[in-house]
């Protein structure tokens, strides 16, 4: 299906996140091959990028000049890289009002704004690695100066890589700790189910393969059965006194729930720690 075209984008940060977009917004046909450029400094992954006929460079002042004034940026490089970005497209001479999404983790809008200066318009978004199959779940904050049809926009785009829903940037922190960290509890989870297996007589294949299949299936109910709740769907499979009853109880008495809570909020504190803080009239 070809989706609503984007226009001229820069994407700086040719990682997980920044050829996840990529890739998925030109198999989409939100984004075209000859408007797209991406500004990778890492030798070692533009070949891939090149390969998919975007322009691929390491200078980030030719990756802007050559993209038009109206090319939106795509900030997807590691937070504690952003300062020394945000000085060299101010060497460059980003154009007033130009659109920025941001992926990074951690920066908040304002600050984004404030270091690239000339009126940005930012809005930032929070992928998780499921991106690079396109199944991620990506939370999307207005931030300064953004404008409904700037959210609508930037849906357009990382709708390519899976499913969004829209929050206020103030909740960005904990939806970083539901959304972009959430993948780490499933596989958590999926370590502990495979030793289970192996401990209960598998061999390390079958073990694997038996989990890997068991939890795809269960986010497959998750989503085809929407109108139900995990409680529901879990009562579908526990029987009073039977096998499944005996492991849940285990779970619940061990804290297993309770953990899961607490780690999502370490999680989001340690956003808000990393993020610095919150200006008084935030």
């Amino acid at each position: 299906m070809t989706g609503t075209p984007f226009g001229a984008l820069v994407v700086f940060g040719g990682g997980v996140m920044g050829s996840a977009v990529v890739r998925g917004g030109l198999a989409a046909g939100v984004l075209e091959a000859a408007r797209t450029t991406v500004c990778e400094p890492d030798r070692s992954k533009c070949a891939a990028l090149a390969a998919l006929g975007v322009r691929v460079t390491h200078d980030h002042g030719a990756a802007v000049q050559s993209s038009g004034p109206d090319a939106a940026l795509l900030l997807a490089v590691k937070p504690q890289s952003f300062a020394e970005l945000a000085s060299q497209l101010h060497g460059a001479g980003v154009s007033s009002g130009r659109l920025v999404v941001s992926v990074m983790a951690g920066v908040r809008g304002e600050r984004i704004a404030a270091e690239l200066g000339m009126g940005v318009r930012v809005v930032r978004a929070m992928p998780n690695t499921a991106a690079a199959v396109r199944r991620s779940m990506t939370a999307i904050a207005p931030g300064p100066r953004a404008t409904e049809a700037d959210l609508a926009r930037v849906r357009a785009l990382i709708s390519a890589v899976g499913k969004t829903v829209t929050i206020a940037e103030p909740l960005m922190d904990a939806a970083t700790a539901v959304v972009g960290s959430g993948p780490a509890y499933v596989y958590v989870l999926a370590e502990a189910m495979m030793r289970g297996a192996r401990e209960a007589g598998f061999d390390e294949t079958t073990a694997d393969e038996m989990v890997r299949g068991t939890i795809g299936g269960a986010a497959a109910m998750l989503e085809h059965h929407a109108n139900m709740s995990p409680a529901d769907l879990r009562s579908m499979v526990t029987s009073k006194g039977g096998t499944t009853a005996a492991a849940v109880d285990v779970l619940h008495s061990t804290g297993v729930p309770e953990a899961v809570v607490r780690a999502i909020l370490a999680a989001r504190d340690r956003g808000r720690e990393l993020a610095g803080p919150v200006d008084s009239d935030d």
